[in-house]
């Protein structure tokens, strides 16, 4: 069940109303009506996998348990490590299997051997990455004491399948969320109201921004041979906006419909592309990922205490596996790397943490620098998210080669005005509201309720021109 799909359409109020329908009976009522409907809309991509899903969720609530009461270091060990073997043994069959299968065949030929490799021929379950990352920093969180585990199953389910982000995050930290399932929620109007502004901008960066940036971008690598360095890099900024627009879109749309059910997920994107250094690009893209790599990894592996060489080894740890959780695919591996190189100088010059606050701050326009230094910082996250997108690593290389030609100089062969037109509109409206957790949200209090209601309107029916189609989340393969 796509969120941008009729179905959903028409799932989200008969959930919402009955929510809210038995709020003063029972909170395990409501908890329970949220899993159900939670079990629902995953079992409407394929109910086969909602079992494992299922498991997944009875190993890590009772591996928690037992981890608490363990009695010797022992057992607590053994508990601790079934539940992380487990997770990760079904994310790699399922995710890695064929990867690595593909990658040790290609090794062997190398040395002029030729073998047949089985390969496994299933489909990947939707959202595995993202339920199993709830359930690793639960487990993990229990063992390093610093939280107790959750005896309430039903509480614990929600927390790990919660629908609005269970196929494509934000990845959720029991600390956050489990604390809000357990207390009692009262309907809140302002809050509601926030949460379907949040919703109609989400739409409007999916399915008016993303899906027709999908159009060109998918034109363009897919035939890239046939193109100038000028379209081809054209084409690389439409995948840019593309997967902003969809992924932060999703996020958007995932926090709004949590708010109104009386429930604050963690923010996921804060307008990455005004960045002004790589460092602060990757506090405002994919927050959530990037803060547990941070406190799952990074900092296990002894973070920024280990001196200079620590730090940078780290470093590299955290982009190449984040890389590597993307996708099971070398162009993945390196677009993490790309990151981490980009990442060094900053590092390396102790200025990774320079730029804390959005930029512009106490200005409507950046300085001559600050606009530099973000078309600096686009231009060289663009060109990763070109391995991104690129089939295979030798589509990324050509592309890139392609680019730097002498045809870069000559005028775009696709450059679609209405596109274009709506990009800068979208960057507008985005600049304006860069101060708040999402473009819209103090849309209430700055403007007029004329010009406030034109622009609904105007986003409204912008989503229903484009809307015809109904387009995965690019997320959803993750």
């Amino acid at each position: 069940m796509l969120f941008n799909s009729l179905t959903f359409a028409l799932f989200l109020p008969v959930v919402f109303i009955f929510y809210w329908s038995v709020n003063k009976k029972s909170l395990k009522i409501q908890n329970i009506l949220l899993l159900g409907s939670s079990y629902f809309f995953y079992s409407c991509w394929d109910w086969r996998f909602l079992f494992l899903l299922i498991f997944s969720t009875l190993l890590d609530f009772f591996s928690g348990i037992q981890i608490e009461k363990a009695k010797s270091q022992y057992q607590k060990k053994f508990w601790f490590w079934l539940s992380i073997i487990v997770n990760l043994g079904f994310l790699g069959i399922f995710k890695y299997f064929n990867f690595f299968a593909e990658s040790l065949k290609d090794l062997i030929s190398i040395f002029g051997f030729q073998v047949n490799i089985w390969s496994l021929q299933v489909i990947l379950p939707i959202g595995i990455s993202f339920y199993t990352f709830h359930g690793l920093s639960y487990v993990i969180d229990i063992y390093k004491n610093r939280i107790k585990a959750e005896k309430n199953f039903i509480d614990y389910a929600l927390f790990v399948s919660y629908f609005p982000l269970l196929v494509a995050g934000p990845i959720e930290r029991a600390t956050h969320l489990l604390p809000q399932i357990k207390k009692k929620r009262n309907f809140n109007y302002e809050q509601a109201v926030d949460g379907l502004r949040q919703i109609l901008w989400g739409l409007f960066k999916k399915i008016v921004i993303a899906d027709n940036c999908a159009i060109q971008a998918n034109l363009i690598f897919n035939n890239s041979t046939e193109y100038s360095g000028s379209t081809l890099a054209i084409g690389a900024i439409f995948f840019a906006f593309q997967i902003y627009g969809d992924f932060s879109g999703y996020s958007d749309i995932a926090l709004g419909v949590s708010r109104l059910f009386g429930i604050e997920l963690l923010q996921n994107f804060s307008f990455p592309y005004f960045s002004r250094d790589i460092a602060e690009f990757w506090r405002r893209w994919h927050i959530s990922l990037s803060s547990w790599f941070k406190d799952y990894l990074y900092i296990p592996l002894g973070g920024s205490k280990g001196g200079r060489w620590g730090q940078v080894r780290n470093t590299f740890a955290v982009f190449l596996v984040s890389g590597f959780w993307h996708g099971a695919n070398w162009t993945f591996i390196i677009w993490g790397l790309l990151n981490a190189i980009y990442f060094l100088p900053l590092l390396l010059l102790n200025k990774n943490r320079s730029h804390i606050e959005i930029v512009a701050l106490e200005s409507k326009l950046p300085s001559i620098k600050e606009f530099v230094m973000m078309v600096t910082t686009f231009t060289f996250t663009v060109l990763a998210w070109i391995f991104f997108r690129a089939k295979n690593v030798k589509h990324a290389l050509q592309f890139i080669s392609g680019i730097f030609s002498k045809s870069f100089f000559s005028l775009p062969t696709e450059r679609p005005t209405y596109l274009i037109l709506l990009i800068l509109l979208f960057i507008v409206i985005e600049w304006l509201g860069r101060r708040n957790k999402y473009a819209l949200e103090k849309l209430e209090f700055q403007y007029n309720t004329f010009f406030r209601w034109s622009m609904y309107m105007i986003i409204i029916v912008f989503v229903f021109i484009f809307g015809a189609r109904e387009q995965e989340f690019i997320y959803f393969q993750f």
